[in-house]
């Protein structure tokens, strides 16, 4: 994606002072949070140390020197883009479930492509990864994300609880498999924690196309990795849409010209619950995105907030297993979003126009993805009880047991 190349010092030493205002602005690598509030616990953080900066920025200033060629380690080995990544931590995908493929042309406007794929099972299974990509290296160029929902039959003791809250979701039935954007490859789920497919399932995609100069044809890939038939976890995952902005309910999405506008949004937990991850989605002239939960007492906790949100990197900030967060039935987990629509977004079109929400890249969007594991009260408990205050566990009228 970047306009240069960084593999040899031959041809980094001339971008030195571009280095070094990227790193220093934490602009690269690309990792977009607030490092002072809200979780700090990753499984996936790529962003530098302030020592690691600190020695880049003497390096730039110093003339970018060699150094002595007898200390240089030895050439990294690049990943294949044409493999899939988690083949090296499960093997070979059990399951790879392709969309029909579609020609983009070189001239015109976006496109959504929304075809339907049977998936080949005939008995219950339980996912433990999943690993989206477009088919091509052409294919990255005109994708600018895509969605498998999973369309299935549910029991009705195994409706998603966030259903009726999010409208998708409940077309979707099964919820969604995977969103895959620049930035986000995969989702792995916790040991006992998985994604449940039912014979008859298929998945409905949602492909976001946009022109490039050249006309392309290219499908999306979906890796499913299974866990072992007699291996049942305990806990069921989906992928969350948070909205911080919709019609009807919360603030709606509509920037004037020239001015940073704040939406937010109430989502209301119907059952115990961890989250896993935090993934703001927004647009051109998205600003930042906080992630916060109101319990049932009151209190009020920031899970996270990116201050510096790139739409040309959708970062996933997966958390680690200590760090994940627990949340009681009746928590509210409040979605704030701020969109710079002046001229000082450099990715910002044009800021003299009215914008609203909508799928095309010059539209906007707000809302937070996030997987949710939901749990029993008392599993919420046992985790609060060495997590929480003691009168943070769930209260008596919530369904807890304390």
């Amino acid at each position: 994606m970047a306009p240069m190349s960084l593999v040899t010092y031959e041809e980094t030493r001339p971008w030195a002072k571009a280095i070094k205002e990227r790193v220093a602005t934490r602009q690269m690598p690309p990792w977009h949070l607030d490092k002072t509030v809200g979780i700090q616990s990753f499984q996936n953080d790529r962003s530098l140390s302030e020592d690691q900066i600190a020695t880049i920025v003497r390096w730039a200033d110093a003339g970018a020197p060699p150094g002595d060629s007898r200390d240089m380690p030895p050439p990294k080995p690049w990943p294949n883009e044409n493999e899939w990544q988690l083949a090296k931590q499960y093997g070979q995908p059990d399951l790879i479930i392709k969309s029909d493929p579609y020609t983009m042309p070189a001239v015109g406007q976006d496109q959504w492509w929304r075809p339907m794929t049977e998936i080949p099972i005939t008995e219950a299974r339980w996912v433990r990864a999943v690993e989206m990509r477009p088919a091509s290296m052409a294919g990255r160029r005109i994708t600018h994300h895509a969605i498998a929902y999973l369309l299935q039959q549910e029991p009705a003791d195994q409706k998603n609880p966030a259903a009726s809250d999010d409208p998708l979701t409940a077309i979707a039935g099964g919820g969604i498999l995977m969103e895959w954007a620049v930035g986000k490859q995969y989702d792995i789920y916790r040991p006992n924690t998985g994604k449940l497919l039912l014979p008859g399932a298929k998945v409905w995609w949602d492909v976001h196309y946009h022109a490039v100069g050249d006309t392309i044809q290219d499908h999306v890939e979906l890796a499913v990795y299974l866990y072992p038939r007699d291996e049942k976890p305990n806990y069921r995952t989906y992928l969350t849409m948070f909205n911080a902005a919709a019609s009807g309910k919360g603030s709606p999405l509509d920037i004037a010209p020239n001015v940073v506008a704040e939406t937010e949004n109430f989502h209301v937990l119907k059952q115990a619950a961890r989250f896993e991850n935090f993934q703001p989605h927004m647009h051109l002239r998205g600003k930042a995105m906080l992630l916060e939960a109101i319990l049932p007492d009151g209190t009020k906790e920031t899970i996270s907030f990116v201050n510096n949100f790139n739409f040309n990197w959708m970062n996933n900030y997966i958390y680690t297993e200590d760090a994940a967060p627990e949340f009681p039935k009746g928590t509210v987990i409040h979605v704030k979003a701020w969109h710079d629509n002046t001229a000082a977004k450099a990715s910002n079109p044009d800021p003299s126009q009215w914008v609203g929400w909508g799928d095309r890249t010059v539209d906007e969007m707000a809302h937070a993805w996030v997987n949710v594991t939901y749990i029993s009260d008392d599993d919420y408990n046992q985790w609060a009880a060495t997590h929480r205050p003691k009168k943070a566990a769930l209260p008596f009228g919530l369904g807890g047991t304390n």
